[in-house]
């Protein structure tokens, strides 16, 4: 199987519009500063699925920057950098091993939880927060990877029909 990457590119900026538009006034006001769901993280997690770890890098990088540039805080690069990472080390575990529902559920998990991780500690390196780990990880690390694994597999039928396609087996014949 291969990926249609310029569907995913469209897509990818599809859900940065909605994940800066629509998604905060679903998430209730009290929660706000909890959940910070990364629609464009699951779709870069897609790519290194099914597309590899160069693409998912690049995909990984280039939506993370736009992140930072749109919304998320003091700093051009802690999205960027983290997503670019997660995405090639995503992508060489899908090198070795297929994209199963299950695999994918543990990588969206735990690879959700390091992004949010990495940002708190480029945060931490540079005195913009004073808060402690542990108090990060309970009230927004934990929560926001399990939305995201929510919302991971709602979209995981959907975004797997649209943007794989499938490649012919070698053996059947070519019509040459």
């Amino acid at each position: 199987m291969s990926m249609r990457i310029n569907w995913a590119i469209l897509l990818g900026l599809v859900l940065v519009i909605l994940e800066n538009t629509v998604v905060p006034w679903l998430i209730p006001s009290g929660w706000s500063d909890r959940l910070l769901p990364h629609l464009t993280f699951i779709l870069t997690i897609f790519v290194a699925g099914y597309a590899g770890r160069h693409p998912a890098f690049l995909f990984g990088l280039g939506f993370g920057l736009l992140q930072d540039m749109l919304a998320y805080g003091y700093l051009i690069g802690p999205y960027g950098f983290g997503m670019g990472l997660i995405g090639y080390f995503a992508g060489l575990l899908s090198e070795y091993k297929s994209y199963t529902i299950g695999l994918f559920s543990w990588v969206i998990l735990v690879f959700g939880m390091i992004l949010d991780s990495i940002v708190y500690w480029i945060y931490n390196l540079f005195r913009l927060t004073n808060l402690q780990f542990a108090h990060v990880f309970y009230w927004q690390v934990a929560p926001t990877a399990l939305l995201q694994l929510l919302i991971a597999l709602l979209m995981y039928v959907p975004v797997r029909r649209y943007l794989v396609k499938a490649l012919p087996s070698t053996g059947e014949d070519s019509s040459e």
